[in-house]
């Protein structure tokens, strides 16, 4: 893929605050029209990256391009090209929908009847056409979030960076903001995502790089980063806690691996590679045995357990 493809590119970047090294080498690259999730604990440079491809922060080393232009020599010229949305709302909770994207619009430069216009027109793409003239204070999170999304897509952006965009949104909330990503970029628009909520990755992204210690450590597809767990897993449960070992051995004889036992839940979990195959070989090996099942159930890999394995269980306190 040519640089010209990439919406995003980050080479070697390096920032540091005082004796902290927020990113030490920090290598990415957006395709344009997709959704890249960052992941990565806590402290682990998610936020400066953002910040820096913003324009906001200036970098102590490396190099970055964002819908072409350089960060550091063309930066006026990147704010033109990229929308932010941050981790908290950013609209005026006395103004209505509709007066928060007029106001926006014209600090953004446009005249009053396209400033109007502009809003109209984002009041109907985000759902939010009927509660444009109510004050903002009576919106749900997710309403408010949606909105936050229409004031930086005012001047249509190629790419728009969303900082941990549903944090403190219930589930309702969440579905509503992932689908307006999801239209915004079925037209065009390149998103950079920053999460916590493995799901929301998941979800959304058409490939996710994990970032610890400042510096990307794996990247690919959702997909690609489940394989490298070793695939996916058979979990039962016996009807009685004496059948325990009867059943574990009956797992590990059909998938040559050892079981995970679980005490105190009866759960046993076990790796399977073409589980089409081994879960019918499972039920039956467990029947030839006489173990009675409370649960069985095929579990394919999650990214939670992707990223556990990836960063460990090192948790900073303060996000950077």
């Amino acid at each position: 893929m040519s640089s010209d493809e990439f919406a995003v590119q980050a080479d070697g970047l390096r920032k540091r605050y005082g004796d902290k090294l927020a990113l030490d080498g920090f290598d990415l690259r957006v395709p344009r029209g997709s959704v890249c999730g960052l992941l990565g604990p806590n402290g682990a440079g998610k936020t400066t990256s953002v910040r820096i491809l913003a324009t906001l922060v200036r970098l102590d080393g490396g190099s970055a391009r964002v819908g072409g232009f350089d960060v550091a020599t063309e930066a006026h010229r990147v704010r033109r090209t990229i929308g932010l949305v941050g981790q908290h709302a950013a609209v005026d909770e006395v103004l209505s929908g509709y007066q928060n994207l007029v106001m926006f619009a014209r600090l953004h430069h446009l005249d009053r009847h396209t400033a109007k216009a502009r809003a109209t027109e984002l009041l109907t793409r985000f759902g939010l056409a009927d509660t444009g003239t109510k004050p903002v204070k009576s919106y749900s999170g997710g309403m408010r979030r949606r909105l936050d999304l229409a004031a930086s897509m005012i001047l249509a952006p190629a790419v728009l960076f969303l900082d941990e965009p549903t944090v403190g949104l219930d589930p309702r909330g969440r579905n509503e903001v992932w689908e307006a990503v999801r239209e915004l970029v079925a037209d065009g628009t390149t998103v950079l995502l920053t999460t916590q909520y493995l799901d929301e990755a998941d979800q959304l992204a058409d490939r996710i790089a994990v970032i610890d210690h400042g510096r990307v450590i794996a990247e690919g597809s959702p997909a690609e980063l489940k394989s490298r767990i070793g695939g996916d897993r058979i979990d039962v449960v016996p009807h009685h806690a004496a059948e325990l070992g009867k059943a574990a051995r009956a797992l590990a004889a059909v998938v040559g691996g050892e079981p995970d036992v679980d005490d105190d839940t009866r759960r046993i979990s076990v790796r399977v590679a073409g589980h089409a195959t081994a879960l019918p070989a499972v039920v039956r090996a467990l029947d030839e045995a006489g173990v009675r099942l409370d649960d069985l159930a095929l579990r394919l890999p999650t990214l939670d357990e992707v990223f556990l394995q990836l960063t460990g269980n090192d948790r900073k306190e303060v996000a950077v």
